[in-house]
């Protein structure tokens, strides 16, 4: 996908799999199913943790790293980890890069399946940046969050993954919306956890925006259908309140982070609101057109 200057692309970096009820909330599991996957007998549904590659003529940006390596087998079972067919080495080799060669990573937001590949182990056990050129931009309070997280989120933050760049010295922190290059605008928001920073493309009606964990899926375009895992969940209806509408009108591409079927599609207007339009491709030479596979 080319939008003006910037290229566009999507990073497979291994699946995974979260229980079903978790991923929408108060929203029934026979109306769950329908608008996204059967789960497992575990009650996992499969899940993408894409990374989105953004370069521009001088730069070349990575934004978020799935969830990395780091992890031990209790919690590749736990989650149904799967690196077995895509790593973000490997999918970042497949366009000819490797991890030196990206200049700025950009994290919406803190969480393990986000952030988990920001830093590796070492052939000593040392914890260093994967990215070793790179500067790490992030929300402050998404970070003052990650620090101090409540009962129901701090399972999700791995300090592992993110203290290395700090102590480094390698983190940015930003405060609030923020135009980080011509075209590329970070846009916080509230309800899944604090400043998660979703990452627009473009400008006018030539955008796609990726919304990280305020619409993981495709399932979850409509507004009422949110996350259990959100810590407010209301204010995550409101942000899609305050975004849908815009997205609507200039027809922008949603691009899904974790969605296992679908790379992007556009919000069409319903008898119930904002629902799912075409699906769209973002790993086509071509851009926009034609459904995803």
């Amino acid at each position: 996908m080319q939008i003006d200057s910037i290229r566009i692309d999507l990073l497979e970096t291994g699946s995974f799999g979260l229980d079903g009820g978790a991923m929408f909330g108060v929203v029934p599991k026979t109306l769950w199913t329908k608008a996204y996957s059967e789960a497992d007998e575990r009650n996992r549904i499969p899940m993408s943790a894409r990374a989105l590659l953004l370069r521009t003529p001088d730069r070349t940006i990575l934004v978020d790293s799935g969830n990395g390596d780091k992890f031990d087998e209790k919690f590749a079972t736990i989650y149904k980890v799967d690196n077995s067919v895509d790593t973000l080495e490997r999918s970042l080799a497949a366009h000819g890069l490797a991890p030196a060669d990206i200049d700025d990573v950009l994290i919406t937001h803190l969480h393990f399946d986000h952030a988990g590949g920001l830093t590796r182990r070492a052939e000593n056990g040392e914890l260093v940046p994967r990215f070793p050129n790179a500067r790490y931009h992030v929300q402050r309070a998404q970070l003052e969050w990650a620090r101090n997280p409540s009962l129901k989120d701090r399972a999700s933050y791995l300090p592992e993954n993110y203290e290395p760049l700090a102590a480094d010295g390698l983190l940015d922190l930003i405060d609030g919306r923020h135009e980080f290059l011509p075209g590329i605008e970070l846009l916080p928001v509230e309800g899944h956890t604090p400043s998660l920073q979703m990452i627009k493309i473009g400008s006018g009606s030539n955008c796609a925006l990726f919304c990280s964990d305020l619409c993981p899926t495709h399932g979850h375009i409509r507004i009422p259908f949110v996350m259990g895992y959100d810590n407010e969940p209301l204010k995550s209806i409101a942000a899609k309140e305050e975004h849908w509408p815009q997205v609507y009108e200039e027809q922008w591409a949603v691009i899904f982070q974790h969605d296992a079927f679908h790379e992007a599609a556009r919000i069409r207007s319903g008898k119930r609101g904002f629902e799912l339009g075409d699906f769209l491709p973002v790993n086509e030479q071509n851009g926009f057109g034609k459904e995803s596979t």
